[in-house]
């Protein structure tokens, strides 16, 4: 096990950190895009972003796109390299304001929350979409983990944490089962050649209706490649 330092909520520190990687010339067969913060107070990240949608959202999907092409070397037709994303079931609510992505207009810590989380799943049936058109050996899945006793809660009302103090261990996941899905999207034979899946409960299941509207999915893709400063060339594909 090797520790390299990336803040994902700064763009120069992902740039920094796949330059690393990258120098390592190492095979990259899996990655998972998990770093996350849930209903903090309206703030932005060094790079100007709302935090949310900032490191939750931008900084996974600019840190997938960098590190892409060493995805599609690491992948074979036999064993795909794969890519699984930490969304959530907040997701189902989530409304993506595209006009407003920064939540400049209206601020809600909730709703910034949901539309980040709708981000990532949508960001992923894209990706998907790119990676088959392009024939590489990289699968994109997507994963909700449940309901997990973690710090990610720190930010809601006292009252809410007096619950869930009280009931974590009725209702809440520890956190080694709240891996568990993401782990059998990275691992399992069972999903091996399999992309564009909304995984919960180590189950295939559907997202929210929103989250197949494929023009959706063009208009965010080409909108966040503005947004960290990278080309589109996927814009030029069906």
């Amino acid at each position: 096990v090797e520790f390299l330092y990336c803040d994902l909520a700064s763009m120069k520190s992902i740039r920094q950190f796949v330059r690393q990687f990258r120098a390592k010339n190492c095979p990259l067969h899996v990655l998972v895009n998990n770093a996350g913060v849930m209903l903090v107070p309206e703030r932005k990240t060094e790079d100007g972003f709302e935090e949310h949608f900032g490191l939750n959202y931008l900084g996974h999907f600019l840190l997938t796109n960098l590190l892409l092409d060493t995805l599609k070397q690491s992948g074979t037709h036999s064993h795909n390299a794969r890519i699984i994303t930490v969304s959530s079931a907040t997701h189902y609510v989530g409304k993506l304001h595209l006009n407003d992505l920064q939540s400049r207009c209206s601020y809600s810590p909730h709703g910034a929350y949901a539309q980040s989380k709708l981000a990532l799943v949508l960001f992923t049936y894209r990706l998907q979409h790119l990676l088959t058109a392009n024939g590489s050996h990289v699968t994109a899945n997507v994963v909700d983990p449940g309901v997990v006793n973690t710090e990610l809660y720190k930010h809601v009302f006292w009252v809410v944490k007096v619950v869930k103090w009280m009931t974590a261990w009725l209702f809440f996941k520890t956190p080694e089962e709240g891996a568990s899905t993401t782990i059998y999207a990275a691992v399992s034979p069972e999903v091996e050649g399999a992309g564009g899946c909304y995984l919960y409960n180590e189950e295939r299941t559907k997202s929210a209706d929103i989250a197949y509207d494929e023009e959706l999915q063009r208009r965010l893709w080409t909108e966040s490649c503005k947004m960290v400063g990278i080309s589109d060339e996927a814009s030029r594909l069906p």
